[in-house]
């Protein structure tokens, strides 16, 4: 599966998702190459932070792509991992849109805040071009750093549903302080203590692993 994490909207939780999705694919066994496709480089500085808490080995392997080299080198590296994941900065870039042309997953992460929601049409638009060169291309919003309890996540999640060409993954991802506690410390929510975090963090791999089992029928 080449799984890209993106949205036009900055400051929702890709990278954080695109290397927890990374390290729980490797988990299982699979050989997983994380891209960077952000300029700033998040995820290759958590990586080296990984690295040095893993003794060396961070269970993926991990470059940094911008542009158009992500097209080109997604489409060479293809048949020499199980999965391929490919976090991109929040704008609309040509690193987004180059990624957008080869993947088989698009994740959309998205926070119950009305600026955030209205991100979501113009990367749905992004997708919709792409499927022009990339006709199986799959496109998920999933809720991120969602709200503990209250109405605004049941209404970002109805407003999500309607957008169209965009699948709604099921369950929230609760903005928990798990999440940058493990981050700080190179490791993922799936090493760190605690359950709910966990759990959602399976959910939505599990998720994943269906559509990536769907692709590879194909």
């Amino acid at each position: 599966m080449i799984l890209a994490v993106g949205n036009v909207k900055g400051g929702v939780g890709k990278t954080t998702i695109a290397v927890n999705l990374a390290i729980a694919l490797a988990r299982s066994g699979r050989d997983v190459l994380l891209i960077d496709g952000d300029e700033q480089g998040t995820a290759v500085a958590f990586t080296e932070l990984r690295t040095a808490q893993m003794k060396g080995n961070p269970g993926y392997t991990v470059v940094s792509l911008h542009g158009g080299a992500i097209r080109t080198q997604v489409r060479q590296l293809a048949s020499k991992y199980s999965d391929i994941v490919i976090d991109v900065g929040g704008r609309d870039t040509g690193s987004l849109r180059a990624a957008l042309t080869v993947a088989d997953v698009v994740l959309i992460p998205v926070q119950p805040r009305s600026f955030d929601l209205w991100g979501v049409d113009q990367t749905a638009e992004l997708v919709k071009e792409a499927r022009e060169l990339n006709e199986g291309l799959k496109a998920i919003s999933v809720l991120n750093s969602a709200d503990a309890q209250g109405k605004d996540n049941e209404a970002a999640a109805e407003a999500l549903r309607e957008v169209e060409g965009v699948e709604l993954a099921p369950g929230f991802i609760v903005r928990r302080k798990a999440f940058p506690n493990a981050a700080a410390s190179g490791l993922s929510v799936l090493e760190y203590d605690d359950p709910k975090a966990i759990e959602e963090l399976n959910r939505l791999t599990e998720m994943l692993f269906v559509h990536a089992t769907a692709i590879g029928a194909k």
